[in-house]
This record gives structure tokens, C-alpha cells and sequence, in this order.
């Protein structure tokens, strides 16, 4: 045992690398979403109060993965007995000590299972962020910009109707896969997305990342002749080379345009053009390539002012095409606002307010274009109301340094 002490800190992080993992493995011996969930979290409570006393264990994954499967265990053995409860019992008995091989494939074969056409496509994404990528209701919610009782009444949803249609938990067969794949890259870019810019604690969760990439990595093996699983994969590598620059030695949020460039990591750019380019070679575009070449430019400006704002703005119009939704639209709005001048992007920015009203990177972009605009008391309003939506403790104090800067020009 380490005796590094075990806080609500620690457990937190490691929470969002495992439960999901965690969740897979029991889902896979029990087929029961609820058990699976329901064990993992009282595993992470028995961890929060063991290892403040005993110290974190060196194989912490492995530890919860164990302790859920006895208290699943555990709350079986209290239910009314019956065949379908012996099986249960008897493959969480079969569980190994260390489970981490097979996760491996648990983690895919739960991902497939979750995204099978048989549910909604909202459905199984929500299911598949829950399960896998261990977010909570509320996360969920945020990244379908809709409330939380609402993603909780898709969860019940997806589970009743997996359970009731006895959706296999399996990969499917090769010819099957193309049919599974918009929910699953769907998946993999929103668990991305929670690591990239969390809704809670720490801003970026590597982990979180770190999982999504190898997800795709995994996909990109099982399917070489799908070009929009490589422009996902590319995506994610050009955004998170960019992580270092992103947090100041302070703990404050570093603007893209005001990143140090050099602590961008540029072997993992290479990596990203790279499958980019194979993408690309593919001739069938689709929205994650076209994403990938905005990155792409961002990534190939040595200076900020060396950025190709016009070509990102036109990729924006063909991704807007593409995936014709208001949170593109704003992007487009801000980078038209870039390449022409912010009352450019006020314009097209304007008209999505009524959407994007409780999106508080709306407000801020916006309060942004109004203060490039020489507009400081509507900036001020702007600010005030991204505040009132944002969650995270860096984008809030990011908004609350920008928020005092513009009031003493106001």
C-alpha cells in the first residue's frame, strides 16, 4: 500500500479513469446496468473511507473493480434466488482478482451494446456516457445542452429497453459495425469533449482524454476503411496536443491565441496530420475531417496572427453543411468575426441567441466580440450572464478576470 493519503480529491480522479471500466466488466458477467452502477459507486464510498485510514492501494483499479464485484456479490445474495440470479452469482465468482485484461474488451463490447440501433440515437449515447465514460447526469446534460431530468429519463429508457429486447452485449460482426458507428464516434467525441473542458473540478481530466484517443485508436483497428473514424481520431490529437499551453503555471485559462506555442506537443501534431491525411485520402468527408482541418490550421500557425482565419471560416460554412446546429453556427460566427471584424461575427452571431441561451460559451463570445467592438456595457451583460452559467472554477475565474477588465473600460 502507498501512503499517499486518500482524499475526495484522489478518489474524484480516479472515479472518472475507472468507474467506467469498472462498470464494463460487471455489465459483461451480470447484464444488469443498474447492479453494475449501483455496486461501483458503493465500492468508490468504501474506497473514500478505507483508504483515508489504510493509504491508496498500488493497483487502485483493480481494487474497485474487486470490491464492486463483492458487493454486487453481496447484494445478490440477499434477492430471492432463482436461475437468472445463480448465473449472475456465479460469473461475478468467476471475476479474476485482476480483471484489467479483459477490460479491454469489456469496455467495446458495452460501448456496442449501448449504441445499437434498437435504441434512440439520443438514448445511447447518454447510456454509453453514463456506463463508460463513468459522467454524470449532470455532464450529460450539459453536453445535450438539455436539463438534467430529461437525460435521467433516457437513461431509464435505454436500460428497460436493452434489458427488455435483450440487446446482446457483444461486438458485433464486422458487416454490422458501419450501422453502430455515428452513436459510437458520437460517444468518444463527447467523452473527449468532458475531459477537454470539464464541467466540474479540474478544467482538463488527461484521463478522460486519454481514454477517448485510445477508444478511437481501437475503432480505427476494427474499421480501416471508415475515414470519419480517422478524422476523429485526428481531431482529438490536434486539440490535445494543445493541452499543456492551456493552463498558466498560476492555474488560469490560457486563450488559444495566447498559448505558448512551444509547449504545444508537436510530435502528437505530426501524428494528427498524419491520420488526417489518411482520412483524407478516403475521398468521403465528413464532419469530424472537416473539424480536424480547422485543428489543423490552428496547429500549423506558428504565431497567432499567422492564423488562416479565412480557410477556417469557409471549413466552418462546409461543417455548418454538414451538421446544421447552433453551437456550429456560433463557431463559424466567431471565426467570421476573426477573418472580417467582430461586427461580422455580431451579425451571424445575433440570430442563435434564443438556442444558445443557456450555453454560457455563447455569452462569452459574444461578450468578447462586444468589447472588440468598443460595446463595454453590453460586454458587461454578456459576461455577467456566462457567468451565471458557467460551472467550472477555471472558466469562472477566466470570466470573472475578463468581467473586471472591460467594467473599468465601461
Amino acid at each position: 500500500m502507498s501512503t499517499q493519503p486518500a482524499t475526495e480529491d484522489v478518489v474524484d480522479r480516479l472515479f472518472r479513469r475507472e468507474a467506467g471500466r469498472a462498470v464494463a466488466s460487471l455489465i459483461r458477467v451480470t447484464g444488469d446496468f443498474d447492479l453494475a452502477e449501483e455496486a461501483v459507486q458503493e465500492a468508490f464510498v468504501i474506497a473514500l473511507q478505507r483508504w483515508q485510514r489504510e493509504g491508496v492501494p498500488e493497483n487502485p483499479g483493480a481494487w474497485i473493480t474487486v470490491t464492486a464485484r463483492n458487493r454486487a456479490i453481496d447484494r445478490i445474495r440477499r434477492e430471492t434466488a432463482g436461475r437468472a440470479k445463480a448465473e449472475q452469482l456465479a460469473g461475478l465468482e468467476r471475476l479474476p482478482e485482476d480483471p484489467m485484461p479483459e477490460i479491454v474488451d469489456d469496455r467495446l463490447r458495452l460501448i456496442f451494446t449501448c449504441c445499437h440501433p434498437a435504441l434512440p440515437s439520443e438514448s445511447r449515447v447518454a447510456l454509453t456516457l453514463r456506463t463508460v465514460g463513468g459522467l454524470t447526469s449532470r455532464q450529460i446534460a450539459r453536453a445535450f445542452l438539455v436539463s438534467e431530468p430529461t437525460i435521467q429519463q433516457r437513461l431509464v429508457r435505454a436500460k428497460r429497453k436493452i434489458r427488455g429486447a435483450g440487446i446482446p452485449y457483444r461486438i458485433p460482426p464486422r458487416e454490422l459495425l458501419p450501422e453502430r458507428l455515428d452513436g459510437v464516434l458520437s460517444v468518444v467525441y463527447l467523452i473527449f469533449n468532458e475531459g477537454y473542458a470539464s464541467l466540474e473540478g479540474e478544467l482538463i481530466s488527461t484521463e478522460l482524454c486519454d481514454e477517448a484517443i485510445w477508444l478511437a485508436r481501437t475503432m480505427a483497428g476494427l474499421m480501416p476503411d471508415q475515414a470519419e473514424v480517422d478524422g476523429l481520431l485526428a481531431l482529438m490529437l490536434l486539440h490535445h496536443a494543445r493541452s499543456a499551453a492551456r493552463i498558466d503555471a498560476g492555474g488560469d485559462l490560457v486563450l488559444l491565441e495566447d498559448q505558448d506555442r512551444s509547449l504545444w506537443d508537436h510530435d502528437m501534431i505530426d501524428e494528427g496530420l498524419a491520420v488526417l491525411d489518411r482520412a483524407m485520402a478516403l475521398g468521403t468527408p465528413g464532419p469530424y475531417q472537416v473539424q480536424a482541418a480547422i485543428a489543423a490550421l490552428h496547429a500549423g500557425a506558428p504565431r497567432p496572427e499567422d492564423t488562416d482565419w479565412p480557410q477556417i471560416a469557409a471549413l466552418y460554412s462546409r461543417l455548418l453543411e454538414l451538421q446544421p446546429t447552433p453551437v456550429v453556427a456560433l463557431n463559424q460566427a466567431v471565426a467570421i468575426a476573426m477573418a472580417d471584424g467582430p461586427d461580422a461575427g455580431l451579425a451571424r452571431m445575433e440570430p442563435l441567441a434564443g438556442e444558445l441561451d443557456s450555453y454560457h460559451l455563447f455569452h462569452s463570445a459574444r461578450a468578447e466580440l462586444l468589447r472588440r467592438a468598443g460595446r463595454p456595457g453590453e460586454a458587461v451583460a454578456s459576461f455577467e450572464r456566462a457567468l451565471t452559467l458557467a460551472t467550472n472554477p477555471t472558466q469562472r475565474a477566466f470570466l470573472e478576470q475578463r468581467l473586471a477588465a472591460v467594467r473599468d473600460t465601461a
